[in-house]
């Protein structure tokens, strides 16, 4: 970027985290005179958010912006996520990717609000999180300059070491040190780890030392429990009959599955820019709303329709991934997807013991499940009708049997 380009004021993702606090600092270097307005999400972080405001001025803000984003993420993200079924790679439930399309929507809002002229990130220019950012600024303003220091040529850190190393010279304030360097990300849906061991696929994580939200399941108490989950078209709104808001319900799952070690992964999973990474994932409301909103769609959803839903599942696990949540092909399949979960109104039984989650009995006023048509009994049930079907739907496979002469 030339001098004759340099932004005049950027609003930054600010996280409070170590990558972020680094670079408010270095872009007042970079660029002389230039205006930062440090942005931060409540999203549901628990306490990371504590002092962030003082610390965001201490490291160079000149004005720090915080917004509470978590009923939002809740009900206008994570829950459409959740009616799709969207689940990246088998085991990823989309904690990080489902949240940065917000925080860089309300990033946009914010430099309109305060006149800025360009939007920033921390993201590296190894990892996915630098694509969501960028792809959701571009939907909603394209105009906006983007900063990403990570890639610029001129940024002199390279990797974590030299960034706390950054941190300790300026005098900013960080949780990380070079012996405790794993790369945390929590919001209300989840908490992910990642550096150290977990990058090492040969050797196990040490689970006493990354779970935060999560009891070890080995750990976790010698009794079940037993809970409800309610929905009104396909969208959960209560917990053992108390309704709640979606981030508050959220967050009462998170207790409950936290305590019984539900919602713990750990996969090598295919980043958007190409490597392979590791790491370990923590969602144990998010695992029980899966569990429960599929044995949802088991009794509401016809066949074709079930199966076709759970085919698009994988095209919109891939969207969310790849930060395109405002792409229209997202925003085309949601409708589809909305319009199926219309009958999934009802009450789903989960049984949590242990690190398991598993939905045990379900029940809904649109049910299809009939249990006289599931019953052994013929009764009612015309059994010649079936000696037909089989034969017209067999028929292609007995032609080409009788074709073959290999």
């Amino acid at each position: 970027m030339t001098k004759q380009q340099a932004p005049k004021k950027i609003v930054l993702a600010y996280s409070g985290g170590l990558d972020t606090s680094v670079i408010l600092p270095w872009l007042k270097e970079r660029y002389p005179g230039v205006k930062l307005v440090a942005f931060a999400a409540e999203l549901g972080q628990g306490d990371e958010l504590k002092g962030i405001e003082d610390k965001a001025y201490k490291s160079g803000a000149d004005e720090v912006v915080i917004k509470d984003l978590r009923k939002e993420f809740a009900e206008d993200f994570c829950f459409p996520m959740l009616r799709a079924h969207a689940i990246y790679e088998q085991d990823y439930l989309l904690g990080t990717s489902i949240a940065r399309p917000l925080i860089a929507k309300h990033q946009v809002e914010v430099a309109h609000a305060t006149n800025a002229d360009a939007v920033g990130h921390g993201a590296t220019g190894k990892g996915n999180d630098q694509v969501r950012f960028e792809l959701t600024y571009m939907a909603l303003d394209p105009a906006l300059k983007i900063i990403a220091p990570w890639k610029d040529t001129t940024f002199e850190l390279r990797d974590r070491e030299s960034a706390v190393e950054y941190a300790e010279k300026h005098g900013i304030p960080i949780a990380q040190s070079k012996k405790k360097i794993y790369s945390q990300d929590r919001n209300l849906w989840h908490i992910s780890h990642e550096g150290a061991e977990i990058e090492h696929p040969d050797q196990e994580p040490k689970w006493d030392a990354c779970l935060t939200m999560t009891t070890p399941p080995a750990k976790a108490p010698n009794e079940s429990e037993l809970i409800e989950v309610g929905f009104e078209k396909g969208v959960p709104i209560s917990v053992n009959g108390k309704k709640l808001a979606g981030h508050d319900l959220i967050a009462e799952l998170n207790k409950i599955g936290g305590r019984h070690g539900v919602g713990i992964s750990l996969l090598v999973e295919n980043r958007l820019v190409g490597m392979k990474s590791r790491g370990v994932y923590e969602t144990p409301g998010g695992t029980i709303l899966y569990e429960s909103h599929k044995a949802m769609e088991q009794i509401c959803l016809e066949r074709d329709t079930l199966h076709y839903k759970q085919q698009i599942a994988l095209k919109y696990a891939d969207l969310v991934y790849n930060g395109q949540w405002f792409h229209p092909l997202r925003e085309s399949l949601q409708q589809f997807i909305d319009h199926t979960n219309l009958s999934c109104t009802g009450v789903v039984k989960v049984r949590l013991f242990k690190g398991k989650a598993q939905a045990v009995a379900a029940q809904s006023p649109h049910t299809l499940y009939d249990p006289q048509l599931a019953s052994f009994s013929m009764e009612g049930y015309d059994v010649t009708a079936a000696r037909g079907f089989i034969d017209l739907f067999g028929l292609p496979m007995k032609v080409a049997s009788q074709s073959r002469k290999w």
